[in-house]
């Protein structure tokens, strides 16, 4: 998963299956359209531990519309099909993996063309055999880093792939209005030790918010905002006469979060 940072990465997230698969393909590709340089394609779960209300109310959503992980891997090899080509990111939880086979599971996100796997509740301590599976299968399996690491921040750092998810506050996801202080510094202290581009995320809602962590980062996740933003186009997205319009409207969104970053390759 070869990427560049120049501008920084734009990386949205969305929930597989929500409001339905067809829309979710239909939402990639508006994406990719708006200047997403990766997608992370949120799995269903019925205990999101990662996720605030705006994702579980999702995943609940796909979960009644009989979404399940082999489907939304297998919603990566559609979205291959209908035209998708920046990476994609699997954001699933252990125990989906555990139940489907980590092997099978790896074998089947690579044959989907996935380009790698983040599993929030994976502590990286105990996470060395499945990145070694992914090894295996060309999947790199994305670390995540949190202010709370403190000393763990060069280890983790060092044994990163694809690139390191910054998680940005304490607490699960969910639209915030201000971040942290201290997040600059935290952000430079994770650069200091990584080989691989560093991205945030969990909280990033607002164009404000990007341009104030460009400089900081060589990527932003933004999903909450995103998937909130599904939330209210839902009846629109799943209306056929009104899809076309309302799937532009969740593009022009996406465009407004990513300008900041655009920008700012612009202007250098």
């Amino acid at each position: 998963m070869p990427l560049s940072v120049n501008p920084p990465l734009f990386i949205p997230f969305i929930v597989a299956g929500d409001p339905a698969p067809d829309v979710t393909i239909d939402l990639a590709l508006a994406l990719e359209e708006a200047g997403a340089d990766i997608l992370e394609l949120g799995v269903p779960y019925s205990d999101p531990l990662a996720d605030g209300p705006t994702i579980q109310r999702a995943a609940a959503r796909a979960l009644d519309g009989g979404m399940t992980l082999p489907k939304a891997i297998q919603l990566i090899g559609e979205m291959r099909k209908k035209g998708v080509n920046i990476p994609i990111i699997l954001f699933t939880y252990y125990n989906p993996v555990l139940q489907l086979g980590e092997e099978s599971f790896f074998a089947l996100a690579r044959e989907n063309g996935a380009d790698g796997v983040l599993i929030p509740d994976l502590p990286f301590e105990e996470s060395g055999p499945l990145r070694e599976l992914g090894e295996r299968f060309g999947l790199p399996l994305i670390s995540l880093v949190a202010p709370t690491s403190k000393q763990r921040i060069e280890r983790i750092a060092s044994a990163a792939q694809g690139f390191l998810y910054c998680v940005s506050s304490l607490g699960v996801t969910g639209v915030r209005e201000t971040l942290p202080e201290t997040l600059g510094d935290f952000l430079r202290e994770v650069k200091r030790h990584s080989r691989v581009p560093v991205a945030v995320g969990f909280g990033i809602s607002a164009p404000e918010q990007v341009a104030m962590l460009k400089e900081v980062c060589d990527g932003v996740v933004v999903g909450s905002a995103l998937v909130q933003k599904v939330e209210q186009l839902a009846p629109r997205l799943q209306a056929p006469d009104e899809r076309e319009a309302a799937v532009a409207e969740f593009a022009a969104y996406a465009r407004s979060l990513a300008a900041p970053l655009r920008e700012a390759y612009s202007s250098r």
